[in-house]
């Protein structure tokens, strides 16, 4: 369930189950972005029932329904919120919103899920990790760039079995389509998506601190640019920074939405991860000019040079151990401290983000 422009990603991967059926059920709140499908879809695979949803447009509801027809149709936020049935609130709301949903779920007793930016300021952020702390329930981010490809997690295997050395670099590019006639008004105003980098510069911090096997880390420069959309004068079609993680290993991290129309995929996302005894190279979506092999991962080590095709191996595991974390109160999947880190770190960056003048160009 994928279109080019990456609006509907849900990549299908192997049903793994880690719960029986009906034992974690998930009520989701709102569905103004695609990647609720890929949201539920990895949380299903795992085990997971969708029992019910609400969005107020009864043609995204039809559409989601008819993909998870195990959901039931409630006619407000609340019947999910006091539903001492639903375990956990999934949502892909307006990134503004996000942090309200999110808290009101903790504070109702039930376990999060939010696309990313799960926050789009400072304060909102403070506000989830006041929620999370006094809840005790379980948090998560869909950084779906690491967490929903398989060749992200083939990396995680390569790297523990020592096959590059010391992660000290680690470099990501994530250009996406911008289908401009497709999106919402919403998608261009910054106060409610948050900046290109709060945006989808999260996903690049997440794999920044993971590969580097950081907790914490501080930005040390970061930019942002409306290169090509002047109709649109808040907007932000490019950005980057620069991070340097507490153990010492660096990061880079360019987005942008200048993914050209021939291209057969939404982006040709590329991650780079630099060890002290080799590289590694994953090529996400496509490989370029080649055959249509997503998941890619190349490495060069003292052994030799390597190509692995990660399809149909790995799988992602982080959707089972986030359902045995909600379950078992545990934090097998990712910290709530890490979690809250990277969307710190991604505000921060677009706080500080030196603005590029077109006159500049």
């Amino acid at each position: 369930m994928q279109r080019k422009d990456g609006q509907m990603y849900a990549p299908v991967g192997k049903s793994r189950l880690v719960c029986n059926p009906g034992e974690f059920t998930i009520g989701v709140i709102g569905l103004d972005h695609g990647h609720i499908y890929g949201m539920c879809n990895g949380l299903v695979e795992a085990g997971a029932m969708v029992t019910h949803v609400w969005d107020p447009d009864q043609n995204r509801l039809a559409a989601f329904v008819k993909a998870f027809p195990t959901a039931k149709v409630v006619s407000s936020d609340a019947a999910i919120y006091d539903n001492p049935a639903v375990d956990l609130v999934a949502t892909a709301a307006i990134p503004s919103d996000r942090s309200g949903i999110i808290t009101k779920a903790l504070m109702a007793g039930k376990h999060a899920f939010s696309d990313k930016p799960a926050m789009t300021n400072l304060k909102d952020l403070e506000a989830v990790r006041s929620a999370v702390e006094l809840s005790g329930k379980r948090f998560g981010i869909y950084f779906s760039e690491r967490l929903h490809v398989e060749a992200a997690s083939y990396a995680d295997n390569l790297i523990a079995e020592g096959s590059i050395g010391k992660v000290v670099q680690t470099i990501v590019l994530g250009p996406h389509r911008l289908s401009k006639n497709s999106r919402p008004a919403w998608f261009f105003d910054k106060q409610r998506f948050g900046g290109i980098l709060t945006d989808i510069g999260s996903h690049q911090i997440d794999q920044i601190l993971h590969y580097g096997n950081a907790k914490h880390a501080r930005v040390l420069a970061s930019k942002v640019a409306n290169y090509n959309n002047s109709d649109y004068p808040g907007f932000e079609d490019f950005g980057d920074a620069s991070l340097l993680c507490d153990n010492g290993s660096t990061g880079y991290f360019r987005v942008d939405w200048f993914t050209p129309d021939g291209l057969r995929a939404w982006g040709d996302g590329r991650t780079i991860i630099l060890g002290t005894e080799g590289h590694i190279e994953l090529r996400k979506y496509v490989d370029l000019a080649r055959a249509d092999t997503p998941n890619t991962v190349y490495m060069a080590n003292g052994k030799g040079e390597f190509s692995f095709d990660a399809n149909n191996t790995v799988g992602f595991p982080f959707f089972g151990r986030f359902i045995r974390d909600c379950l078992d109160g545990t934090e097998l999947a990712i910290s709530q401290e890490y979690t809250l880190h990277v969307m710190e770190l991604a505000i921060t960056a677009q706080n500080m983000a030196t603005r590029i003048s077109q006159e500049v160009v």
